[in-house]
């Protein structure tokens, strides 16, 4: 365990150390494009994160190389090589994208020829764990196949769901955490050698992910880009890939005891048949919903839109934190209580923990529906605003007091068309400015409209 947390804290290190060279050079060559009508920050931001990312994939392996236990991976195995080889080409592809732009259909090619070099080399699914049936073999063009589909969907899921600060490398973070507790028990707990790779692989993965998070949390100074949420989902889908098809559900001598026992004993054999699908459960869940939402009004399943998850979040009244930290409340309940669900001991009480927490992240979800009172300035007293009522236009009667300047009256200023009057009360002119809503921003998303109420500027204390 330890050689693994130092191969996790040399990548983080690695990686939060590049990150900030690589802003100035993404900087410098021009890797910030202007601000879409999609994106929900609003301010031209740079890109290319991915290069430090992979800075630190070469430095956990590099690493790991060297250390006692870890270093057999990389005599016994192939799988190390043919991670960074596919990696390095899904990198070189995620740069070119982000300065130029790769069209859609050539970068899903170049995603399955990158997911090819990863079989050519021996990381591919062999065999499937196949509940009632038992394992079933799969001819290489099966295997191959199969292992190119999960690699595609795992990198475009992750690519998908990297729409606000700190999302994909957290989600991707709590994933890799609960893989490689999984992958650390099949290695540890059943002396497993074959589920060393995939614990390797999940321990780089978070320390990447931790490393570049203090980076692009909200208000992010750098975003992965293509580079990095592709790099991310190839390793995640490489773990994935390697407990899955290479380790031997007969090695874990199972099929022992009562039938009730061996039935339980067997859950971690068809664990991996369920986690890689759980890990991406919200990105998978995104991803599907975009195409088909796509699809149904005309548009090409590439075309990007506002409609994933995190933009309805923010729509429905969440900030920009707060949306964040919801997808990584639901990624974590559902990862980790499939993980925990494979513990002797602990599967009794998990199901009614997993369901406890998700009524918590359901009433988290609502809030902003939830209607809200609040309090109005002035003498008036309280007053209820309704959400969802449109606030009045202004009359000629709140327009600000003109302004002393030099002695000279000056005719009072027209009422600015987004004004809104303060809930209650009068105005103690020219104490107080004009209470104004600016309409169509969310802080610093520019989504939505976050705040329902009137805002009222600050007094003017200068006179």
């Amino acid at each position: 365990m330890r050689e693994y947390l130092l191969t996790l804290c040399v990548a983080a290190a690695v990686t939060y150390l590049l990150t900030g060279p690589v802003r100035k050079f993404a900087i410098a060559a021009g890797a910030a494009p202007a601000v879409r009508a999609r994106d929900v920050h609003r301010e031209p931001t740079p890109r290319l994160g991915g290069i430090a990312m992979f800075g630190g994939l070469c430095a956990g392996l590099l690493v790991a190389s060297q250390l006692s236990n870890t270093s057999e991976v990389f005599r016994v195995s192939d799988e190390p090589r043919a991670l960074l080889s596919a990696a390095a080409l899904i990198w070189l592809l995620g740069v070119l994208d982000d300065k130029w732009g790769v069209d859609a259909l050539v970068k899903l090619g170049l995603q399955m020829i990158a997911a090819g070099v990863m079989v050519l080399q021996g990381l591919t699914i062999l065999w499937l764990p196949v509940p009632g049936v038992g394992v079933v073999a799969l001819t290489p063009l099966q295997g191959t196949l199969l292992t190119v589909a999960i690699v595609v969907v795992t990198i475009n899921a992750v690519n998908f769901v990297d729409g606000l600060d700190g999302l994909a490398a957290g989600m991707v973070c709590i994933a890799a955490a609960a893989f490689f507790l999984y992958a650390y028990r099949v290695w540890y707990g059943y002396a497993i050698e074959s589920a060393a790779p995939a614990t390797l692989f999940a321990a780089v993965l978070m320390g990447m992910c931790l490393g570049f998070l203090p980076h692009n949390m909200h208000p992010a100074r750098i975003f992965m880009g293509d580079s990095g949420s592709m790099l991310l989902g190839l390793i995640l889908a490489a773990s994935a890939v390697s407990i899955t098809g290479q380790v031997d559900p007969d090695a874990m001598k199972l099929f022992t005891g009562s039938v009730r026992g061996a039935v339980h004993e067997m859950v971690p054999v068809y664990i991996p048949l369920l986690l890689p699908l759980t890990i991406i459960a919200v990105p998978f869940a995104d991803l599907v919903l975009a195409i088909v939402r796509r699809t149904w009004n005309g548009h090409s399943p590439f075309a990007a839109d506002r409609g994933h998850l995190h933009h309805r979040l923010l729509e429905i009244g969440h900030s920009h934190r707060r949306a964040v930290l919801i997808m990584y409340f639901w990624s974590g309940l559902i990862a980790f209580g499939v993980v925990g669900f494979s513990v002797q001991g602990v599967g009794a009480w998990i199901v009614p923990g997993v369901v406890g927490l998700s009524a918590i992240g359901l009433v988290v979800l609502l809030l902003p529906r939830f209607p809200v009172r609040t309090a109005g300035g002035g003498g008036g007293g309280a007053a209820s605003v309704p959400a969802a009522e449109p606030a009045p236009e202004p009359g000629p009667a709140q327009a600000p007091a003109a302004q002393d300047t030099g002695g000279e009256a000056q005719p009072p200023a027209p009422a600015e068309p987004d004004a809104v009057p303060e809930a209650g009360g009068e105005r103690d002119a020219p104490a107080v400015a004009t209470a104004t809503r600016v309409r169509g921003l969310n802080g610093a998303t520019a989504v939505g409209e976050r705040q329902r109420f009137a805002l009222r500027r600050r007094i003017d204390n200068r006179r």
